[in-house]
């Protein structure tokens, strides 16, 4: 049965933010067997100067079952953020559901630690809950760069660990330049830092490149994160800096850096898109289509 919007948050206002959790904790859809232990899909970046209906029917239209929640044009140039309200995650789960589309990454940005740790504590509990709301595997943090700030940022990510695990939510942070552009960064930020089973890495080898300035290979940095990596960013990059690159077009040696994971463990989870070369929609659409082939290779292989 589906249940509409307006039934939604009635039942919403009765049982309370407990209510609303368990009632959007259902049981996820069967998974796309087509390639195996992977879920390929795409985030919704390439399309962030149209709202992101556009993104998701290029996506669906693409052949992809999996759509990645990232940037938008919308305030907060986000699909999901610490600010977004029930009802509007709510609209983006249906507008999800109506493409078959599921979620296995969002990305939402940053929280108010500066405001103070509970204030951190609670915009990391707004995220989890509209993760939860859209179905989304794993809620992708970008890190921080201000050390003052970095105590506070990971201690909100910790003590919000087992509300998300509660939900079936996994947390992860990516090289994402600053506190952690490296894998060993990112490893110490996991272990030591957060030291929680729910909070783990997701790949960026783009990044890996763009934060070095092209100097550290993706390859051997992969090298670093064995035992950790649960998705990855699929992300190219052209020197100097330029990672609006559809993947398999710039210098990350994918086949290498997807062997090295494996190596490390990564032998199943997400593998989401994150950059097109730039264009119009037709052009996008275009590589959207051309960058699904190339990873579906990678895996077959």
């Amino acid at each position: 049965m589906t249940t509409t919007r307006r039934e939604f948050l009635g039942q919403s206002a009765r049982f309370g933010a407990a209510g609303l959790a368990a009632f959007t904790l259902g049981a996820s859809a069967s998974e796309d067997s087509t390639n195996g232990p992977w879920k390929i899909g795409i985030y919704t970046r390439p399309w962030d100067r149209y709202d992101y209906r556009v993104a998701l029917d290029a996506i669906a239209e693409a052949g992809y079952s999996y759509a990645g929640l990232m940037t938008t044009q919308s305030d907060t140039r986000l699909v999901i953020s610490q600010q977004t309200t029930p009802e509007q995650a709510l609209e983006v789960a249906e507008e999800c559901q109506q493409r078959n589309l599921k979620v296995p990454s969002v990305y939402g940005g940053g929280i108010p630690v500066s405001e103070s740790l509970e204030a951190g504590i609670a915009g990391m509990r707004r995220l989890i809950d509209n993760c939860d709301i859209v179905k989304a595997e794993n809620l992708l943090m970008g890190g921080i760069g201000n050390e003052d700030l970095y105590e506070a940022y990971y201690k909100s990510i910790a003590e919000t660990c087992d509300y998300a695990a509660e939900k079936g939510i996994g947390i992860s942070v990516k090289p994402h330049g600053g506190l952690n552009a490296t894998g060993p960064q990112c490893r110490k930020t996991v272990e030591e830092t957060v030291g929680h089973d729910n909070f783990r890495i997701w790949y960026d080898p783009g990044n890996i490149y763009f934060y070095s300035d092209g100097e550290l290979d993706p390859v051997d940095d992969a090298a670093t994160v064995d035992g950790l990596v649960v998705g990855m960013c699929v992300k190219d990059y052209i020197h100097p800096r330029n990672v609006a690159v559809t993947p398999g077009d710039g210098m990350v040696d994918f086949a290498k850096v997807f062997a090295r994971l494996k190596q490390g463990g990564f032998t199943q989870g997400a593998l989401v898109i994150e950059c097109l070369e730039p264009g119009d929609e037709a052009h996008l659409l275009a590589e959207a289509k051309r960058a699904r082939e190339f990873v579906e290779a990678l895996v077959a292989t």
